[in-house]
């Protein structure tokens, strides 16, 4: 049989399949059978790439065209099978929607999270908010009026080089700010990876919470955030110590990144914890090299094999300096929103961002674009 099958099937033991949904159609109503919806997103595929890594051979990477996928999957051995099955599963299912207290975040649609840093050192606008929460609710309002649907808060930078700050200081800089914004409309984040700040937080108001640390840093955090019932992001970072920063580097950033969530995802299911309120974030930044950043940024769409809503953070971040002459932090508005665009195009739910209004205006034009695509009469 063609589309690589001899080759797998010489596949060893320790094979390891990856699937990325390509092809991607505008108007699937005009190729019946011949495409499959991203999750429940307004992104079609007709094709399927799958990548083979194992141990001492090459890589093997083909496409599967999905009226082919059916034969082929089933065709393949039992072990690569029994993957394929469950991750093309992950690839079309329809993700729940989230309940945030009253507030609910339907996966139908991409969202916008607008970042509100209450620090005196993070990288982009540091001390912006730092010692007024009337000044930084303020500016969580305009997010949410501007169509942010969620305000993520945080009180620690996690920048390279950033000191660690006590949870009590961090407790005192995100309180006043979610109590002011508790009836905002929006849903409230607590970006930390802290236990106590995540209580505190919680407490004040917050519907979820955002730890890049993928509730590994502090020993409380699971048992915290599976207690609350909120919704957790787990993101993808080298360390879980103090710098988040500090790794090894990778063979395949793109693949290791992926196990890593998978078996963080199967721990924290393992432990109690629901797997329907659980958002992946592949940590953008975080110990990686603009080569690896842009790997997992041409293969975003990968992640949704894991089955869960996916958040994208690139916002003004040093990869886009990089890709353009150095633009300092306050001049990347073009690249923040470049890398914005192709993450929704390629299936994610949530992006994070530091400019709202235009990000907003963004995602419209391609809301309106995946719209008239979908009923398009000729």
């Amino acid at each position: 049989m063609g589309n690589g099958l001899e080759e797998l099937e010489a596949c060893g033991a320790d094979a390891r399949l990856y699937l990325k949904p390509v092809g991607l159609v505008d108007s699937p109503q005009w190729h019946d059978d011949k495409n499959k919806r991203l999750n429940n997103s307004l992104t079609w595929f007709s094709q399927v790439e799958y990548l083979i890594e194992e141990t001492g051979k090459p890589n093997l990477r083909g496409l599967v065209n999905i009226t082919q996928w059916p034969e082929w999957s089933n065709a393949l051995p039992e072990p690569l099978a029994v993957r394929a099955a469950s991750q093309f599963a992950n690839l079309t299912r329809q993700h729940a929607e989230l309940k945030c207290g009253d507030r609910i975040i339907r996966f139908d649609q991409p969202h916008v999270m607008g970042i509100l840093n209450i620090t005196p050192d993070s990288f982009s606008d540091g001390g912006k908010h730092q010692n007024d929460p009337d000044k930084a609710a303020e500016a969580g309002l305009a997010m949410a009026s501007s169509g942010a649907s969620i305000l993520d808060i945080g009180g620690e930078s996690t920048r390279p080089g950033a000191e660690t700050v006590w949870e009590g200081d961090e407790i005192k800089r995100v309180l006043p700010v979610i109590e002011r914004l508790a009836h905002c409309g929006a849903v409230l984040s607590i970006d930390t990876r802290k236990a106590a700040v995540m209580e505190a937080a919680i407490a004040a108001g917050a519907h979820l919470i955002n730890d890049v640390s993928a509730l590994l840093h502090d020993k409380r955090s699971l048992e915290v955030a599976g207690i609350s019932g909120r919704p957790v992001v787990l993101m993808h970072a080298p360390s879980s110590g103090k710098n988040p920063h500090k790794g090894d580097g990778y063979g395949n950033i793109v693949t290791e990144t992926l196990d890593w969530l998978e078996q963080r995802i199967a721990d924290v299911v393992a432990a109690g914890f629901e797997r329907e309120k659980i958002i992946i974030d592949p940590g953008l930044g975080f110990g990686k090299s603009l080569a690896d950043n842009l790997a997992l940024m041409n293969n975003i769409a990968m992640f949704h094999a894991l089955g869960q809503p996916l958040l994208i953070g690139a916002s003004r971040k040093r990869m886009i300096g990089a890709l353009s002459k150095e633009a300092p932090v306050d001049q990347r508005l073009g690249g923040s929103i470049a890398f914005a665009h192709h993450a929704i195009q390629q299936g994610s739910q949530i992006v994070r961002v530091h400019d709202v209004p235009e990000t907003v205006q963004a995602l419209q034009i391609w809301r309106g674009m995946r719209d008239a695509g979908v009923t398009a009469a000729v």
